[in-house]
Parts: structure tokens; sequence; C-alpha cells
């Protein structure tokens, strides 16, 4: 059994809970090494303290979890047949006692846990969360070692994005080019929807790329990743095309300055909320503080997305080996919106990013 799965399993035994049911795909994968993407189908990875445990797949991935690397039993099932009775069954058949359940209350979705609850006919539930994200909090060497190569994967997008940039072509345009190119070179997936942003249309955070054109004398703001080797990367620069107005440019001076005092006050032992006061204060004396409408930054690892909130009000202490982005930005409706974003990991005595595009004001024409 590897490491992860025999802290999860002491973990069971200490809190007296009988099984844990994992939902999440990404967590499936990060303790059983297989990855699936089952849509609307049931996957599962099920844990007990005294028992193996099994991984519960579709009928039409059962083999591919067999030929992976996973060494227990893989349970199935067919879409006419009802996925809650196989997986109790299993479930009572392997456990002593089936009296309290941990499962991912951040993903389990509540016609899940009802399916659940009613095939057991019991309702003691606990949440395994915490326990997960405490114990992916802190990454490996090798975890880190893949993502920076995730990271190398994501500069060269953004050198293909920014190549594509003429007047007139389209965001949607260049996000077909960034994605082409990067499949031609083996990279099968992005971490989240390419984000290329043109001029106002950048003053959403998370806007669409769509048909808007590229005009000159405004910013283009890229936010892209990539998945390798199973661990993402995720990276934020905006970039001029021509000369963007003297706003605009003194908006891109105020969210540089906060991302590199950010970045730089990363260390052990510094809380995330300082980190998140660092760059939101410089953006408010400069007077845009209504206009950064987000957290600093988000962890990231095996998914793009993972705990902690490096957020206003967080107590978090920052530990060496954890993983996460900073990205300051300020939005301002019909006038632009800027970004800069590196992700990376703490090291002993501060950090190091995964990414290394040029930050300065670059403008391109």
């Amino acid at each position: 059994m590897n490491k992860r799965l025999s802290e999860l399993q002491q973990w069971l035994r200490e809190t007296g809970t009988d099984c844990l049911f994992i939902n999440d795909p990404g967590n499936v994968v990060y303790f059983s090494g297989f990855e699936s993407e089952p849509h609307e189908r049931i996957l599962g990875l099920v844990l007990f303290p005294f028992a193996d445990p099994f991984l519960f797949t579709p009928s039409l991935e059962m083999e591919d979890a067999k030929k992976g690397s996973w060494p227990f039993d893989v349970i199935s099932y067919l879409d006419n047949e009802d996925p809650w009775a196989i997986i109790t069954n299993e479930m009572n058949q392997r456990a002593a006692q089936l009296k309290q359940l941990a499962i991912e209350k951040d993903f389990l979705t509540v016609m899940r846990h009802e399916k659940l609850a009613q095939s057991l006919e019991f309702s003691q539930f606990i949440d395994a969360t915490p326990k997960i994200q405490e114990m992916k909090l802190i990454k490996s060497s090798d975890e880190i070692e893949r993502m920076k190569e995730a990271g190398k994967w994501a500069d060269t997008a953004l050198t293909i994005g920014f190549n594509a940039i003429k007047e007139d072509v389209s965001e949607q345009e260049i996000v077909a080019e960034i994605e082409y190119q990067l499949k031609k070179q083996g990279i099968k997936e992005m971490s989240f929807e390419t984000m290329v942003l043109a001029g106002d249309n950048a003053a959403s955070p998370h806007g669409t790329s769509g048909s808007r054109k590229i005009k000159k004398d405004e910013f283009v703001l890229f936010d892209l990743g990539v998945v390798h080797n199973g661990y993402t990367s995720d990276v934020t620069r905006t970039i001029a095309f021509g000369t963007p107005s003297q706003k605009a440019q003194e908006i891109y001076a105020l969210v540089l300055e906060a991302h590199h005092a950010a970045i730089a006050a990363v260390k052990p032992g510094v809380t995330a909320g300082e980190l998140d006061a660092i760059a939101r204060n410089i953006i408010s004396e400069g007077g845009y503080g209504p206009y950064f409408t987000h957290r600093l930054g988000h962890g990231l690892g095996s998914s793009v997305h993972e705990y902690p909130s490096i957020m206003q009000g967080s107590n978090l202490v920052i530990q060496e080996g954890m993983c996460f982005s900073i990205e300051p930005g300020i939005y301002v409706p019909d006038i632009a919106g800027v970004r800069i974003e590196d992700c990376l990991y703490v090291t002993k005595d501060g950090c190091e990013v995964f990414t290394h595009t040029p930050t300065a004001y670059t403008s391109i024409l």
C-alpha cells in the first residue's frame, strides 16, 4: 500500500471511522494513480481502517483500471445497474461495521449523498476534506519537479500567444493557435479554459475569449496553464499591443508593484492574510482598491485550484513546500483589466516561481 493510502488508513483508525468514500476524480487519481473523467457516472475510491481498499468504476473503464498500477480490487457496474447498491454491498463485506462514513463534503453532491445514505441506512457522516487538504498541502520534491515542467510549457504557451497577436485577429483565434501548437508538441490538456482577453474585455476577471478583435494601443491579457505528467501550471501575463492609454499604463505599473512585493514577502512563517494585505494595500493606496475584486492567490498541484486560499483575513501560516499563485489584478470597466500571475513553491527562506516569462511592461507591434 502506498504512503498516501497508509496515511488515510491510519486517519480512519484514529478517528474511529469505518469507511472513506472518495468521489472527486482528482483525489481518486492522487491516491490511486487511476485517472478518469467519469462524467455523470460514479467513480470512487473506498478505504477501510483494517481492510484493503477498492476502486469503483463504470464497467467500461474496469479493464483500464486493472491494467494500471492499482494493486487492489476493481469493482464495476453496468449502466443499467444501481451503483449505490453495488458499492454499499462491497463496503459491508469489507467493514466490521458501518456506523461512521467519511466523505468529501466539498465535492459530493446532495443527490449522491442521499443515495449513499439510503443504501447504507445510516446517517453518521464526517468530512474528510480537511484531512485530504492537509495531505496535499505540502508538495514532495517529485511533485515540484513536475510542476516546474508544467511551468515551462506555460511559458511556451505564452510565447506562442504573443507571437499570434495581430491587429484584427480575434481572441478566440489566438486561443486556437496556442492550443493547436501545444497539441502538436504533445500537450494533451490545458489546466482550464485558456483566456485571451483584449482591452476592455479584460476588465472581467474571468471573461470568456470570443470574437472580439485585437486593436492597436490596448492591453491583451493571457491566463492559461497546462497539465503535464499529472500536474498543472497557471500563469497570467498582460501585454501591450502598441501604446495603451496613460491610465492603463498606470494600472499596469501598480499591479506589477503589488505582484513583486507579495512574491518578495513569501517565506515560511508569514500568513496567507499578510501576503494578501501586502498586495492589496499597494493597490488601495494607489486608488484602485475597489477594482481588486478577488483573493491574491490559490493553491495548485494535481488540480489547478487547491487549498489554500491566499486571501484577506487568513491566518494560515505559510510552510516550506506549499505551492500557490500570486495574482493581483485591477479591473476597471470600459477601460482595462490587468492581472499578473505566477505560481510558486515555498523554499526554506523564500520562494521560487514556476514560470519565467518576463513581467516587466512590454509592448509589441
